[in-house]
């Protein structure tokens, strides 16, 4: 049986030795999933039939939307509101070093070990898809569409692991690969969302009050050559 592929939706590394790989989208790929795949894919099993009329159950219901998954207009409302600020690469070291700032890296454990900001914490917000319902099996069909066949799903515990690594009181700055923004643009008039943001998001939903992110990502951090280290 032929390997299957290691990139994720997310998983491009953006270390200056590495060439970007597909920027397909974690959103677009489970939106395209949502409004084609689970219909095509859809089978229902039909029984009691009688006067108690047919009951239906589907066996490809999608879950329930998380938190994570909440439109991007309302996370952008909740981070401006908890005053999460953004910082560029630059600053960002500056603060880890001379003011004891947490840089929190969400990236997938294999982009964290190719290489990473010194003392930077990894908890992956976005994991590889493990089950194998039928919403599973038709988010993958999803992925394999795009010519993904690693795809991933939200990190059921993120939170979990931020907490038993990191202090609600510590001042943290989130980093991604590409960090997205919340300013305005004429293209982009809510600005763009990425894992960072997301994952501040959630920081903030669960008391943590000093949470920084990193503008342009940690693709600007090794671009402008700051201090990296490699676990590989």
């Amino acid at each position: 049986m032929a390997a299957l592929a290691s990139i994720t939706p997310h998983s491009s590394s953006l270390h200056p030795k590495s060439q970007l790989s597909s920027n397909t989208s974690h959103h677009s790929i489970s939106s395209y999933c949502m409004t084609r795949s689970v219909r095509t894919n859809r089978q229902r099993l039909y029984s009691e039939s009688g006067s108690r009329g047919l009951k239906i159950r589907s066996a490809a219901t999608k879950p329930a939307k998380s938190p994570a998954e909440e439109d991007w207009k309302i996370k952008r409302e909740v981070l401006l509101e908890k005053k999460v600020r953004s910082v560029d690469a630059k600053e960002a070291l500056r603060l880890q070093q001379e003011n004891n700032f947490v840089i929190l890296d969400v990236r997938p454990e294999a982009e964290f070990k190719e290489a990473h900001p010194p003392g930077a914490i990894n908890v992956q917000i976005y994991r590889l898809i493990k089950e194998w319902t039928a919403w599973d099996i038709a988010r993958r069909a999803a992925f394999a569409f795009f010519g993904i066949f690693a795809g991933t799903e939200e990190n059921p515990e993120f939170m979990q692991s931020v907490e038993s690594k990191i202090d609600k009181s510590a001042k943290i700055i989130v980093a991604c690969s590409s960090g997205g923004t919340m300013k305005p643009s004429q293209n982009l008039p809510e600005g763009q969302q990425s894992r960072s943001l997301i994952a501040a998001y959630l920081l903030v939903l669960n008391g943590y009050t000093n949470v920084f992110h990193l503008e342009g990502g940690l693709y600007t951090w090794f671009k402008e050559g700051l201090p990296s280290v490699s676990e590989e």
